[in-house]
């Protein structure tokens, strides 16, 4: 199994002296995980991804990612992480949609044609290619979010950071992008670390999950597991997907249900037991 990313018991202290310990478990990302984090605001989320990608130095704690000190090493990793953050308008900086995403390939000194081919490559996959010319700052919030995926991926990094991705995010738009995002992880190998606090669609979307509590790894595990520990997750102030909710109440009144973990799972249970009442 090749570990890419390991976290041990980090602590940061901000210019105006506020202290984050982020302690507990391990924090350990292997090759190709899809991974979750899942925690309350405030409670160290984006602390840690900013150590991951070398932004922010500890004051104590061990961290390694690609087998070096990202903070030390900065340059090293930075063409294998592509990164989409809260705030995406922060992070659009080109003239157009198409100068976006260009911009991190003409500053590596790619050829015009070969800076073309990629980016054309990249809006086709993302669905993008009719807005190239558009202005970034007069898209919709789903359209923001795909171009800021899109210059995250120019430089087709092997692990992609994406820090709540689907805030502010119609259905319509926030099932394009648990698409996307999968299918980066399943055709193209990307290893995916995602911050969330909508936990109806981390089953679509992770492996592994870790719950962060006022600056502890308080759990880890597949969704299965992590959706079981609701006094975990009442602690963390979350509670588990509706389906979960839903098919608890009903096994609780009596219903020989199993708990479903997404709306696949679900859809069989029902028909189940409709053909279970059916044939009794």
């Amino acid at each position: 199994m090749n570990t890419i990313i390991k976290v041990k018991c980090l602590k940061h202290i901000y210019p105006d002296k506020t202290e984050v310990d982020i302690c507990g478990l391990d924090f350990i990302v292997n090759k190709g995980d899809r991974v979750v984090i899942l925690g309350p605001n405030g409670t160290g989320k984006t602390t840690l991804l900013s150590h991951i990608l070398g932004i922010l130095k500890p004051v104590d704690g061990q961290i390694s990612v690609f087998g070096v000190n990202p903070f030390k090493e900065f340059k090293h990793i930075r063409k294998k992480i592509g990164v989409v953050f809260q705030n995406v308008d922060e992070q659009i900086i080109g003239p157009t949609v198409y100068d976006d995403i260009a911009f991190s390939l003409r500053n590596a000194g790619m050829s015009k044609e070969l800076v073309r081919d990629k980016v054309y490559d990249i809006a086709k996959t993302l669905e993008i290619e009719d807005i190239l010319g558009k202005i970034p700052h007069y898209l919709s919030g789903g359209q923001k979010k795909k171009v800021a995926l899109a210059g995250a991926l120019s430089m087709s990094p092997e692990l992609l950071i994406m820090d709540e991705p689907f805030d502010g995010l119609d259905p319509k738009s926030k099932k394009e992008m648990i698409e996307l995002i999968n299918a980066l992880n399943r055709d193209r190998g990307v290893t995916t670390i995602i911050t969330t606090h909508d936990v109806n669609i981390v089953t679509y979307i992770a492996d592994l999950i870790y719950i962060i509590n006022k600056g502890r790894i308080v759990s880890s595990g597949d969704p299965e597991e992590i959706f079981k520990q609701s006094d975990v997750l009442k602690e963390a102030n979350l509670e588990p997907p509706i389906l979960i909710q839903l098919f608890d109440r009903l096994a609780k009144k009596g219903y020989n249900v199993n708990i479903p973990i997404d709306i696949d799972q679900a859809e069989e249970e029902i028909y189940r037991l409709i053909n279970a009442q059916k044939c009794c």
